[in-house]
């Protein structure tokens, strides 16, 4: 892939010697007797991706070609460039490369030139990136004398689903008004035994692993989202009271708390709140302790409705042996609870 853009500025005088790619009529140059492919070119393999390169410069312009390449059917993006080190422009740097890595739902592979090209003039730190749609997959370390080398995982079909699910990013394919020519890999997938992923791959995905004060921050913001639109919806039906189940278990307490957080944005008093504990057959003291405890703390409204007289009659009624414990007796616990609910809400 030729270079699209030359920098003409601060320390870089390439319009000097170059001329940017610019005529796209040129498919092919002549070396060595062979016509080599040249221009707009993404090389696709038989086990998957897709590659297109942009180099240096590009990434920097208002609009990289990268950009084009990905909507194009390019997954991997490598941008092979010398950018010398300045104070503070490694971290812009970075920055780019994740979001165009976002932007463009790639796999993006930065490497610049390190040690050996550095001079009297300019120092080369050898600055390496590679994201994943926003995910930072590897990185070197900077001011090595040594070459360094990073293998690393990219995950092509998750690349592939995204930019399916994503329309925004098929819409704008109508942007794109250049034709690339496909240079085909033959590539044999190889398969090794007791091969382990070098990227971790989360048993659970939208449970923040991060820092305690960055996991903080962010289960606040849950906690906002969807306070936010509750307290919305209580503003919308005009009502000043909610009827919440209350088990002791995560999922209701997470409720408890988000509706309590809808009711301090709206300055309701927490009394509008009716907690409901319906204890049944299979209610511990720890989790009614629970339950009790924390609707104390938030001073809402508590009452207790036992459900298993209601439980027992429905058993006689349909003829269910309440000590066989299969999905009906399960059942009949749960939906007595939500018409209870449903009709004290009512």
């Amino acid at each position: 892939m030729p270079k699209q853009y030359l920098p003409n500025y601060g320390e870089f005088y390439e319009k000097r010697w170059f001329t940017a790619y610019t005529d796209h009529s040129i498919t092919s140059v002549n070396l060595f007797d062979e016509n080599i492919p040249f221009g707009n070119l993404i090389f696709s393999s038989s086990i998957g991706y897709r590659l297109g390169v942009e180099i240096c410069e590009d990434l920097w312009s208002v609009i990289p070609p990268s950009s084009y390449l990905a909507l194009a059917g390019a997954n991997i993006i490598a941008n092979l460039s010398s950018s010398n080190e300045l104070v503070g422009k490694d971290e812009y740097r970075k920055e780019l490369i994740k979001t165009q890595s976002s932007r463009t739902i790639s796999a993006y592979l930065y490497t610049s030139t390190g040690f050996s090209e550095s001079t009297s003039d300019l120092v080369f730190g050898g600055s390496g990136y590679a994201f994943e749609n926003g995910k930072e997959l590897a990185v070197f370390q900077r001011y090595q004398i040594e070459d360094q080398m990073e293998i690393f995982d990219v995950d092509i079909e998750a690349l592939t689903n995204e930019r399916v699910a994503n329309k925004t990013f098929s819409d704008s394919k109508r942007n794109l008004n250049q034709s690339y020519h496909e240079v085909f890999i033959s590539q044999e997938a190889i398969h090794v035994k007791n091969y382990s992923l070098d990227r971790i791959v989360k048993a659970h995905p939208f449970i923040p692993t991060l820092d305690n004060d960055a996991r903080s921050k962010v289960c606040k913001e849950i906690i906002s989202i969807q306070s936010t639109g509750l307290a919305r919806r209580l503003l919308q039906v005009h009502n000043t009271k909610s009827t919440i189940g209350i088990s002791g278990g995560l999922d209701s307490t997470l409720a408890l708390l988000v509706c309590n957080e809808a009711f301090k944005k709206l300055k309701l008093d927490s009394s509008g709140i009716i907690g409901i504990t319906m204890p049944g057959f299979g209610t511990t003291d720890r989790t009614y302790n629970n339950a009790v405890k924390l609707c104390k703390e938030l001073g809402i409204t508590l009452r207790e409705i036992s459900i298993k007289n209601a439980c027992i009659q429905h058993f006689k009624d349909i003829k269910h042996d309440p000590t066989v414990h299969d999905i009906t007796y399960e059942n009949t616990q749960a939906r007595e609870r939500t018409q209870i609910l449903m009709d004290i809400a009512n």
